[in-house]
């Protein structure tokens, strides 16, 4: 039965890379109260990734008390929690569902051997056709196999293999399950048909049995258990959605569901996310097929590595004199960062940054890409290297977006979300070079804000993810592409897509 609207609460959890980050929201979409809390990642080697499941449980409950303090909410008055999460990363559990090592998360990249392995075992015909994506080191299948080769002894004791959230909804209700946006991610899924794969399984010598079921993302998962409502504060037998994955509801937040609609999000990483009312495979796989967090859909997706990893890189190292001013006037450094560069001009007189600091994945696939300064010479300032990093880091999107143009896929316009959309001269940027029109997103947590959305789905608030979408996600500002830049940015475009081609042979070829 579906519940009244008036004074409604949800509450949505975003279980980011850095943090946790819960939020109450209303019915029409307000995002009342936020709170989040923190944790590690830890780098044992070069190209690892990990994080303690443990970490993540406490950082959630405690960010859930926060936010239902600081929100002066009843827990009874809480229909629904949905949460999104980081992609791709390996929870091993033992039969009791204790943690049996840190999981690899989804920038981890150790897992170079067993792609190959995996591509060797499959084949990219196979690949494509039953799991639609490619063998990359940050997914959860080769993660698997690293486990079986490099420590049999925890591989010997698994029993259960989630992905980060559903740990979290784990602990939340005391039930296992996953989603079919996040599954989507560990290349064990059939995205075309929305269920496991046994084709991959058993050519890959992974127990089926330990996958957990998959619902869509709207669907309850569970209700909060007695346990559980003590260490968050939320009321015992509160509905919990299945949740999504964080692209997959980042997208939600922005209100792209539909065909033609396009998400470009720039947070650590770069993403552009095209949806699709069928399942549609790249058959070269330059792009990820995912499942949406809605029945019936699904989405084309690009991602480049370091998007505002790149800026908050050039912020620590070489922003001194933005980050001296800020301390002074208590400007976000990254508005005065944007500033300075805003006073070169459009194409930055012809230097060109490739943002491929911690490798690549689209359209190049290419761990060993690096970061490039190209064209230097003695008129150049650092307004000029700061322009040139914002137009690489948009130019990288651009790829994405010709890759998904060139799938047959309609582009009528963007929807900016993450760190970039907080910038207006960034937004009007990236509209000068796709060519399109644009918006920024309504939300500056969009995950978090399409979790909830998700659990107001399965607390009955909303009859189905489209009505939630449509009744509580709207937009902001519309920018029009500036035409007198486009000559100045193709230029550029052009450049930077000549580059990568000509440096590929003289990358290193290992760390």
């Amino acid at each position: 039965m579906k519940l009244s609207r008036d004074g409604t609460h949800i509450l949505g959890l975003d279980l980011g890379t850095t943090g946790a980050k819960a939020g109450l929201v209303s019915a029409a979409g307000a995002v009342t109260a936020e709170a989040s809390v923190g944790y590690e990642t830890s780098t044992p080697r070069p190209g690892w990734a990990e994080q303690d499941p443990l970490d993540w449980w406490d950082a959630s409950a405690q960010a859930i008390r926060k936010v239902l303090a600081a929100g002066n909410v009843d827990p009874a008055a809480v229909a629904g929690v949905g949460l999104s999460g980081q992609m791709h990363g390996s929870v091993f559990l033992d039969g009791a569902g204790a943690v049996l090592r840190p999981c690899m998360i989804w920038c981890d990249q150790r897992t170079s051997d067993q792609c190959a392995k995996i591509r060797e075992l499959v084949g990219d015909r196979h690949l494509a056709e039953w799991v639609g994506n490619p063998a990359l080191p940050g997914f959860t299948a080769p993660k698997v196999l690293w486990l079986e080769e490099n420590e049999p002894g925890s591989y010997r004791r698994v029993r259960h293999l989630l992905l980060p959230k559903d740990y979290i909804n784990m602990r939340l209700t005391g039930d296992i399950s996953t989603d079919v946006s996040d599954a989507s991610g560990t290349l064990l899924f059939d995205v075309v048909n929305r269920s496991w794969s046994k084709h991959m399984t058993d050519r890959l010598g992974i127990p089926v049995e330990w996958l957990p079921g998959v619902l869509e993302s709207g669907d309850a998962a569970g209700v909060v258990s007695a346990e559980a409502a003590r260490a968050t504060g939320l009321k015992e037998g509160t509905p919990v959605a299945a949740g999504g994955a964080d692209n997959a509801c980042g997208a939600l937040g922005m209100g792209v569901l539909s065909p033609g609609r396009v998400a470009v999000s720039i947070g650590s990483s770069g993403t552009v996310l095209a949806p699709t009312g069928s399942p549609h495979v790249d058959p070269e796989m330059r792009l990820h097929s995912f499942c949406h967090a809605a029945p019936h859909t699904w989405y084309l997706m690009g991602v480049m590595l370091s998007a505002g990893l790149t800026l908050r890189w050039f912020r620590d190292e070489m922003g001194e004199p933005e980050l001296s001013e800020s301390e002074e006037s208590g400007d976000d450094p990254y508005d005065l960062l944007v500033h300075t560069a805003s006073r070169a001009p459009a194409g930055s007189e012809g230097l060109i940054f490739l943002p491929y600091l911690t490798g690549e994945r689209t359209p190049h696939s290419d761990p060993f890409a690096r970061g490039v300064l190209f064209g230097l010479d003695l008129t150049k300032t650092r307004s000029h290297v700061l322009r040139a990093v914002l137009e690489g880091i948009t130019f990288g999107l651009k790829d994405s977006l010709l890759l998904i143009s060139e799938a047959g896929l309609p582009l009528d316009s963007v929807v900016s979300g993450g760190g970039g959309s907080r910038s207006r001269f960034w937004v009007q940027m990236q509209s000068d070079v796709f060519e399109l029109p644009i918006a920024a997103a309504c939300s500056n947590d969009a995950a978090m804000l399409g979790a909830a959305l998700l659990g107001g789905v399965a607390g009955g608030v909303y009859p189905s993810v489209e009505e939630a979408v449509g009744s509580a996600v709207g937009e902001g500002e519309r920018l029009e592409p500036q035409a007198e830049t486009f000559d100045a940015y193709r230029r550029s475009y052009g450049q930077y897509r000549r580059l990568y081609p000509a440096l590929k042979p003289v990358f290193m070829r290992e760390y």
